[in-house]
């Protein structure tokens, strides 16, 4: 039987189970259809493909490969390699890209994240959509794809990581900084593939002020020690006590594919990527202003408020963005950004192909901790003034009908707020007293609304919270 792809192709890449959703079969059937679709109507002549850690992904390259190649376009093979690594070969060869992982996901778990070339995006509004349908009928009626060439395509290897890593070094000195000591947890993902080659001397560059303590950079995609997700905060717990055990001054944590980078200060306590997005954005803001150039910075509709406030503050123009990397890339582009950040810890940079990249997040990060003398806990709470609940996850039978009971009952209670719903719902009474927001958005995978508050102190964000979990928890507590 064959597989509704609509189930793996979602709103910007493909994530399934391997083999019962994701098969070499399926990665033919997208390949060839990328290569149709996206490569080959805007003139490329060859597609740029990598994988991370995860033991099925050599089996589905070689299958993505075959697809392509019988379209008549040429593969360059990067093998293993993070996503932003992927980013990387896409912008400097010009070529589309395909990276096969499933980020954080567990190891049962694959997945395709596509680019145009330059790291353009292909979401569900750029491409993703046609690829599904012409990948479904090439798995439909194989025999009628008319996929394949009279003249197939080529395949080399290149090792694309040294040039990644000189690459990122060339957009962010930390040569002149004072000694950190660094904790990197990479969680057995791509972190540790990338981490010696940029912070070390592993891809040949100079040594750089760092002493880095490293956990789990064994690649292995069973993830022994720890899922790598660090959103999870179980799965932060070891990078938290490492830290203090080595008296470092900062710890480092990636998730699977290493494009996510989350940040714990000297106490092992969490530094928020919206701390990370202003601290971050204010150094790009600077170096923007400083060319003579009006800078734009992009952020989601859940990243603290004090990211526009203090950017906006700095000069730089704000541009407020549904989630997701399709469409945080596709607005970076639109605006010419200089940077973007999400609440997930996406950071993106104009100068890395206007997509994102944990390591130059954390090399930011570096820098700005090392060239001043205090440690990154005061330096944080500098771009922190709010209090925010973090996201919390509600399963609910029915997503929409909540939705409408907590919109019905805010309405009612304060109609001077504002309230969208460019992504989700939002509410928002910052502009009145007392301050508060809060976003609830579906799941795209699951049962669940997501809910993030945030306000100007603790005791309103718990009020908002609390309400707005029973509001959204009625029917299924009942």
């Amino acid at each position: 039987m064959t597989i509704d792809l609509a189930t793996i192709i979602k709103a910007y890449d493909v994530r399934g189970t391997v083999p019962d959703q994701l098969s070499p079969e399926v990665a033919r059937a997208i390949g060839a259809a990328f290569a149709r679709v996206v490569a080959q109507p805007e003139g490329a002549r060859q597609v740029v493909v990598g994988h991370d850690m995860r033991e099925s992904g050599p089996e589905l390259v070689e299958a993505f490969t075959a697809g392509v190649t019988a379209a008549g376009m040429d593969v360059v093979r990067i093998g293993l390699c993070s996503t932003d690594g992927l980013y990387h070969a896409s912008g400097a060869l010009d070529a589309p890209g395909a990276m096969f992982t499933a980020s954080h996901n567990p190891a049962v778990y694959n997945g395709i994240k596509l680019c145009r070339a330059g790291a353009r995006p292909v979401g569900q509004d750029t491409g993703l959509s046609e690829v599904r349908e012409l990948a479904q009928r090439l798995l439909d009626d194989p025999a009628g794809s008319g996929t394949d060439q009279a003249a197939p395509g080529t395949v080399r290897d290149v090792d694309t990581l040294a040039d990644y890593a000189a690459f990122l070094r060339g957009l962010v000195d930390v040569s002149g900084i004072r000694p950190l000591k660094v904790v990197v947890d990479a969680g057995n993902g791509m972190a540790g593939h990338t981490v010696p080659a940029v912070l070390g001397t592993g891809a040949g560059l100079p040594a750089l002020p760092l002493d880095v303590v490293p956990l789990y950079f064994e690649l292995d995609g069973s993830f022994p020690n720890h899922e790598a997700n660090p959103l999870d905060p179980k799965n932060l717990e070891d990078l938290r006590a490492a830290v203090v055990e080595h008296d470092a001054d900062l710890g480092l944590a990636f998730d699977g594919d290493a494009d996510r980078c989350f940040v714990v200060d000297e106490h092992g306590d969490p530094v928020s990527p919206s701390a990370v997005t202003a601290l971050v954005g204010l150094r790009e803001v600077a170096k923007e202003l400083a060319a003579g150039r009006t800078p734009t910075v992009i952020h989601n509709l859940i990243t603290s408020r004090a990211v526009p406030d203090l950017l906006q503050a700095a000069g730089a123009t704000t541009v407020r963005t549904r989630v997701g990397h399709s469409f945080i890339k596709a607005q970076m582009a639109q605006h010419d950004a200089v940077f973007g950040g999400e609440h997930s810890a996406h950071y993106y940079f104009r100068d890395f192909f206007f997509a994102d990249t944990g390591m130059l997040a954390a090399l930011h990060v570096l820098a700005a901790l090392g060239e001043q003398p205090h440690p990154l806990s005061v330096l944080a709470e500098m771009f922190s003034p709010y209090v925010a609940s973090g996201e919390i996850n509600s399963t609910v039978a029915d997503a929409a009908a909540a939705r409408e009971r907590v919109r019905d009952a805010y309405a009612a209670a304060y109609p001077q707020a504002d309230v969208d719903e460019l992504d989700g719902l939002t509410v928002a009474h910052w502009d009145g007293h007392p301050q508060w927001w809060f976003n609830l958005r579906a799941s795209n995978t699951e049962p669940l609304l997501r809910l993030n508050v945030e306000a100007a102190d603790e005791d309103i964000m718990v009020k908002v919270r609390d309400d707005v979990l029973s509001l959204v928890r009625q029917a299924e507590d009942a």
